[in-house]
C-alpha cells in the first residue's frame, strides 16, 4: 500500500520538512547531468559495506572519504520512482513530527535515523559491494516517530498495482505496523536468499524506524496536544 494522505493537519508550515524535499530534488536533478560520471560519484558518494568491513577497501580511503558518505548517500537517488516515493512519504509524515518536535529536533531525528539505518545496512551486509543511497533510512525514523506519536490518526493509503484506487483508510498504526513488518520479513528472506530480495536495504529500513520509534520520545521535551 502506498500513502496518499493523513488525516491530521499541521498547524505551520513544515520548513525543514520541505527544504529537505528541495535539497533531494536538487541533488537528484545534479544525477541527471553526470552521465557517465554518475557510476564515479556513487562509488565516492554511496555507502558501500565493504568500504567499512574489508581492511583491505577500507584502506584505500581516508577518515572523511568513510565519513562523508553517511550524508551524501542520503540525498541521491536511483531514479524518478525512488525519489517520488521517499519525498512523497515524507511530506505526508514530516510536517507533524516536525511541529511535534520542532525544527532542529526534527532535523536531528532525520539525519541520525539516517546515520543509524546505514549502519544497520553495513551490519546486516558486510560483504557486499553494491552502492547504496537513498533517503529511505532517514525517512523511515520519521515514519518510526509517527508511529509512536500518532498511532491513531487515519492514513489514506492507495492498493497497488492501481494508483487511482481502490484506497482504504486505516489507523496509522496498522498501516506503518503493516509496512514495518513487510520490512522485516523482507530483510530476513534476504539474508537467507539474497539474490531473490536483494536491490532494497530492507534492513536499513527496519533500523531507521525503530530508532525513530524509540528516539522520538526522549526527543519531545515537553507534551503537545495531539490531534
Amino acid at each position: 500500500m502506498f500513502p496518499l494522505r493523513d488525516s491530521i493537519r499541521s498547524r505551520t508550515f513544515p520548513v525543514v520538512t520541505f527544504t529537505l524535499i528541495v535539497a533531494n530534488a536538487v541533488v537528484f536533478l545534479w544525477e541527471l547531468t553526470l552521465g557517465r560520471r554518475l557510476d564515479e560519484a556513487l562509488i565516492k558518494l554511496s555507502i558501500i559495506p565493504v568500504r567499512y568491513t574489508v581492511r583491505e577497501v577500507a584502506a584505500l580511503y581516508t577518515p572523511a572519504e568513510q565519513i562523508l558518505p553517511f550524508f551524501t548517500s542520503m540525498f541521491l537517488h536511483g531514479g524518478w520512482i525512488h525519489i517520488i516515493g521517499n519525498m512523497w512519504v515524507l511530506w505526508i509524515f514530516g510536517d507533524n513530527i516536525e511541529e511535534r518536535l520542532g525544527r532542529l529536533r526534527y532535523l536531528a531525528l532525520y539525519f541520525l535515523g539516517g546515520f543509524v539505518a546505514a549502519l544497520m545496512h553495513i551490519f546486516t551486509n558486510p560483504t557486499s559491494g553494491v552502492p547504496t543511497i537513498g533517503a529511505s533510512g532517514a525517512v523511515a525514523a520519521i515514519m518510526g516517530a509517527y508511529f509512536r506519536f500518532y498511532p491513531f490518526a487515519r492514513v489514506e493509503a492507495v492498493i497497488p498495482p492501481f494508483f487511482f484506487g481502490p484506497t482504504v483508510v486505516l489507523p496509522a498504526v496498522l498501516f506503518l505496523g503493516l509496512w514495518f513488518v513487510l520490512q522485516f520479513y523482507s530483510g530476513a528472506l534476504s539474508l537467507i536468499a539474497p539474490t531473490g530480495f536483494g536491490g532494497v536495504a530492507w534492513w536499513a529500513h527496519v533500523g531507521g524506524f525503530l530508532f525513530g520509534a524509540v528516539i522520538a520520545g526522549v526527543a519531545q521535551t515537553r507534551p503537545r496536544r495531539l490531534h
